[in-house]
């Protein structure tokens, strides 16, 4: 099937917030989404973005069943290694169901790889979920270490109550 993988566009924002709720519905966690396209747009699309993205089109006639030819994306940012340097964190991969197995999704991974090593990150880093067997697998196919058996890191988040406590706690200017 052919695609074409090109940067996002802020018009593009609408797509991505929908494929952003099927990705959540996919991983079991739907009403975990907040955000809207018009968040997308303002953070993504402004002077300092805090997000980059790619999305995967395929042509006209073979449009999804709901008419959709934006059939997957690629979230990044960019992060920093006090031991390494600059990296690129992949927040997000997806392609929708019936475009799998295409070829899509190695195509947005490797595109991120390529952005990133064009800005001389020498790391791509992403989270999967551990029953994500399937994801788990073809990033080990393509070389990606599991820092959580070969480390034992662990994925560490501060949000609403005890984010809000934490920065009660910051010393006073």
């Amino acid at each position: 099937m052919h695609f074409k993988i090109r940067a996002a566009a802020k018009e593009d924002c609408r797509q991505i917030s929908r494929m952003i709720k099927e990705l959540a519905v996919f991983e079991k966690m739907s009403d975990q989404v907040k955000i809207s396209h018009e968040e997308l747009e303002r953070d993504g699309f402004c002077q300092n973005p805090f997000f980059e993205c790619l999305v995967a089109e395929v042509p006209e006639q073979n449009k999804s069943e709901e008419g959709f030819t934006l059939v997957g994306y690629a979230l990044y940012f960019y992060t920093y290694s006090t031991w390494m340097g600059r990296s690129v964190y992949l927040e997000d991969l997806y392609v929708m169901p019936e475009f799998r197995g295409n070829g899509i999704g190695k195509g947005l991974m490797s595109k991120v790889a390529e952005v990133g090593k064009k800005k001389q990150c020498v790391r791509l880093q992403l989270s999967v979920l551990d029953w994500n067997t399937p994801a788990r697998d073809f990033y080990a196919t393509k070389g990606a270490q599991d820092l959580t058996a070969s480390e034992g890191w662990h994925f560490i988040r501060f949000d609403g109550q005890s984010l809000d406590d934490l920065v009660n706690e910051a010393p006073k200017d």
